[in-house]
């Protein structure tokens, strides 16, 4: 089925407002085995939104669109609709039946301008909202199925879910299966990767290798279509190629974050965790608490921005800082064994280093500093980053974090 997607708003075409939308719209309907073929957005303005519906009804079988169902002035969207298919715009008995049922319930003050959201085009089907006043609608023109849906995300997607994707679905001529598997890599470069994998694609059987960017770390996503076994035995020899030939660089799979895996990996060891953070400041601990049940591993972290703090709080020996300089291997080995014996834990993870401004010829913007200490000693890994403050500190964070995970999963 070749579908389409319309979103509509000012909002959305100015970039005051992420349009989430087309997304979730994209995704559920490819976990069903559609793709979205084309998109389109256009602003709150009749003429373009008639245009809009007009050209992707001429080459889609379906067009989702969303938005300019509300009340206000600026809402078009219905007498688009109602134009460009030739009906009239009247009051449904349904909708406006839903719309007054529904400001009641809520207790709202009911305004009579509310009930523009009960006018929709002639002989169409209404798509109820069971969580806003706006009722949706289908329009069946010249073969092709038109949906109109609320722009309000909330609304949207539970419409989408109990009407249209079943609708859609008992309509599909043939049921393809469509399957993904995701890995995250860290430490590699997007052309690397790809040339590394450069001979995995195969159209002919239907798989295929996507990769996404989200600095620092790179999605590489394996895509097959065809019948539930094919994709199974595809997806399983992709990902055993993967694993293969970037296995130093993998950090999680399956949609999973790098500070799950960590988290992931402490609770399966039993190791608990401090960490002694100064240009990250904070980052790394941030990064480990937002994960639910966290507290089972991590004990306590310190931000030491300042020398005094790091001598105050970890014991780092103020003539190791005069001597050695605070971004030092030798001061990082001392904030990890700091953290450690005053937490009590089993690993403690330090990063010291330069994020600029404030650098020097000796130590430039982007040298780092992280340690790792355990029961059996501290080791300390020296790093030289590129990039502005926000990039430095980004890098030292998730390469902290991988230093994590590659200890506990190989020691």
């Amino acid at each position: 089925m070749k579908l389409s997607t319309l979103s509509i708003g000012d909002e959305l075409l100015f970039g005051e407002v992420v349009d989430s939308n087309a997304a979730s719209i994209a995704a559920r309907l490819y976990d069903r085995g559609v793709k979205v073929q084309r998109h389109l957005l256009v602003g709150d303005n009749e003429p373009d939104i008639m245009d809009a519906i007009e050209r992707l009804a001429e080459w889609s079988e379906a067009v989702i669109v969303t938005g300019g169902l509300g009340p206000t002035a600026d809402d078009f969207t219905a007498r688009s609709a109602a134009k460009v298919t030739g009906r009239r715009l009247v009051l449904n008995d349904e909708a406006l039946s839903h719309v007054r049922e529904f400001v009641g319930a809520e207790g709202g003050l009911y305004h009579s301008a509310t009930e523009r959201q009960a006018l929709i085009p002639t002989k169409s089907t209404i798509i109820p909202n069971p969580t806003g006043t706006a009722c949706g609608f289908i329009i069946t023109w010249n073969g092709r199925y038109l949906f109109f849906l609320p722009g309000v995300p909330s609304e949207m997607i539970r419409m989408l879910d109990d009407t249209v994707l079943p609708f859609i679905q008992e309509r599909l001529r043939q049921r393809v299966t469509i399957g993904t598997r995701l890995f995250t890599l860290f430490g590699i470069s997007e052309a690397e990767s790809d040339e590394l994998l450069r001979d995995l694609p195969d159209p002919e059987s239907g798989l295929s290798v996507a990769f996404r960017v989200s600095f620092p770390t790179i999605d590489v996503k394996l895509r097959a279509e065809g019948d539930p076994d094919s994709v199974a035995a595809l997806l399983q020899m992709g990902g055993e190629v993967v694993r293969e030939r970037l296995a130093e660089f993998i950090v999680a799979e399956g949609g999973a974050t790098l500070d799950e895996e960590v988290g992931r990996l402490l609770r399966e060891s039993g190791k608990s965790l401090s960490l002694a953070e100064s240009c990250s400041g904070g980052f790394i601990a941030k990064r480990l608490t937002d994960i639910p049940g966290s507290s089972a591993y991590f004990l306590e972290g310190a931000v030491v921005y300042s020398n005094a703090a790091k001598c105050r709080l970890l014991q780092v020996p103020k003539r190791l800082i005069m001597e050695k300089g605070a971004v030092s291997r030798d001061v990082a080995e001392a904030m990890a064994r700091g953290a450690r014996e005053g937490a009590g834990s089993d690993l403690a993870l330090a990063v010291t280093g330069v994020a600029g401004p404030g650098a020097s010829e000796e130590k430039p913007a982007g040298t780092v500093f992280i340690a790792l200490a355990d029961g059996a000693g501290c080791r300390v890994e020296e790093y030289h980053f590129s990039g502005d403050r926000r990039q430095v500190r980004l890098l030292t964070t998730i390469t902290a974090l991988d230093r994590l995970r590659r200890y506990l999963t190989t020691g």
